[in-house]
């Protein structure tokens, strides 16, 4: 049987010359490590001298506006763009697409991404699963269910040090989609999500500023919070 990290760096040529075309996608929560195994994969492209193109969501400008950034600040060159459709013509002649926040697409992504994987071209998702609600996220499902190769990252939890599987927002908008980092959400494993959710409390100023610290950010930064009618 073969291994997720030995198929995803075989030769995308089969043995009749055809190129081959396949979807992964990266999900978690919030801090689990998304973007940065995105970016990882997505070097190792380039390293290969493979035609590569990355792109996010247009709304997502929180680090960059044409770039792929990471909370830990690791950085590739992207395109932002406002409509899942425009990939199919910015794609030409591409080996590789990398697709970052896709859980902020339209319902149109994983028709994308088939149509995609379908011309021969290997294509590299991530994207949030869950909504800081604990629904399936926007066309994050059915990109799961599209794909050849899943890989589930997880963040730890900052009440019980266990995996995170959620992302809990601090603040009390009810906005969907609402931009932010370290200063709107925090992972928490699925017993501490649904204990903060009944207790306003339970998630403590320390606790924040744990994360704001593992993060390397300074108490005094002020980060810029996108947030849309969602």
């Amino acid at each position: 049987m073969l291994t997720l990290s030995y198929v995803m760096f075989l030769e995308s040529i089969d043995n009749r010359g055809k190129r081959k075309g396949w979807i992964e996608v990266i999900c978690g929560s919030m801090f689990s490590g998304k973007t940065e195994e995105l970016i990882r994969r997505m070097r190792r492209a380039q390293f290969a001298r493979q035609k590569v193109e990355i792109f996010k969501p247009e709304v997502d400008r929180r680090y960059s506006n044409e770039e792929v950034v990471s909370h830990n600040k690791t950085a590739i060159l992207s395109t932002p763009v406002p409509h899942s459709s425009q990939l199919l013509l910015l794609a030409n002649d591409v080996e590789v697409v990398g697709i970052d926040e896709a859980q902020f697409f339209d319902d149109e992504l994983p028709n994308v991404c088939t149509q995609l994987a379908n011309s021969g071209i290997r294509v590299i998702i991530a994207g949030l699963d869950l909504d800081f609600k604990g629904r399936p996220f926007g066309p994050m499902p059915q990109l799961l269910a599209l794909a050849e190769f899943v890989t589930k990252v997880h963040a730890i939890c900052i009440k019980t040090g266990g995996l995170a599987h959620h992302s809990f927002k601090l603040s009390q908008s009810d906005k969907l989609v609402e931009l932010g980092e370290n200063d709107l959400y925090v992972p928490l494993s699925r017993e501490a999500y649904f204990r903060a959710l009944e207790d306003p409390n339970y998630i403590t100023e320390e606790d924040i500023r744990a994360i704001r610290e593992a993060l390397g950010k300074e108490e005094t930064d002020q980060d810029a919070t996108q947030t849309l009618d969602l």
